[in-house]
C-alpha cells in the first residue's frame, strides 16, 4: 500500500484529513471501550449501548427505539467525534504546542472532553439520569484520554 492512501503513515495531512481520520480512530476506540465498559459495569450489550446514546435526544423511549435507535445512537456518536477531532484541529492551527506535543495535550484534551460531556453536555440533554459510579469515572477519564485525546492530536500533529 502506498503512502498516498494509508492513514497511518508519515507522511503530510490536509486540516479535513485530520479531522476524518482523527474523528474515525476516536469514534470506534471510543465505542468499543462504551461497548466494553457498559457490558461489564451494567450488563448492556452493544445495541442498548449505542440506544444510550440516542436517548440523549430521544430521551427513554430510545431504548425501545430498536435498531433504528440505535443506529441514531451510532450516527450522534460519529458526529460528536468528528466535531470534537475539528476542535482540536482547528486549535492546533493556531497553537504551536498542541502539534509538538501531541501526547500531553491529546490525554489533557481528552480528559476535557470527558468532563464537558459528563457534566455539561448531558446534564442539558434527554438522557435519563444515573447514579455517580468512581469505576466509571476513572474508565471515562483514562478512556477518552487515550482513545479521544490521543488519537485526535496523533493525526493534527501532522497537519502540513
Amino acid at each position: 500500500m502506498s503512502t498516498a492512501t494509508f492513514p497511518l503513515s508519515l507522511r503530510s495531512l490536509s486540516a479535513r484529513q485530520a479531522i476524518l481520520w482523527g474523528g474515525l480512530a476516536c469514534g470506534v476506540l471510543d465505542a468499543a471501550d462504551g461497548v466494553v465498559a457498559y457490558g461489564l459495569h451494567a450488563g448492556l450489550n452493544p445495541i442498548q449501548v449505542l440506544q444510550f446514546i440516542a436517548s440523549g435526544f430521544l430521551g427513554p423511549s430510545a431504548f425501545e427505539g430498536g435498531i433504528a435507535a440505535a443506529a441514531l445512537g451510532a450516527t450522534l456518536h460519529f458526529l460528536i467525534a468528528f466535531v470534537v477531532a475539528a476542535i482540536y484541529v482547528a486549535a492546533s492551527s493556531r497553537i504551536a504546542a498542541l502539534r509538538s506535543e501531541p501526547a500531553t495535550f491529546g490525554l489533557l484534551f481528552g480528559a476535557a472532553v470527558y468532563l464537558v460531556m459528563t457534566y455539561a453536555v448531558l446534564p442539558l440533554s434527554a438522557v435519563p439520569p444515573s447514579l455517580f459510579s468512581f469505576p466509571m469515572f476513572l474508565n471515562g477519564i483514562i478512556s477518552h484520554a487515550l482513545f479521544v485525546g490521543l488519537p485526535i492530536a496523533m493525526y493534527a500533529r501532522r497537519i502540513a
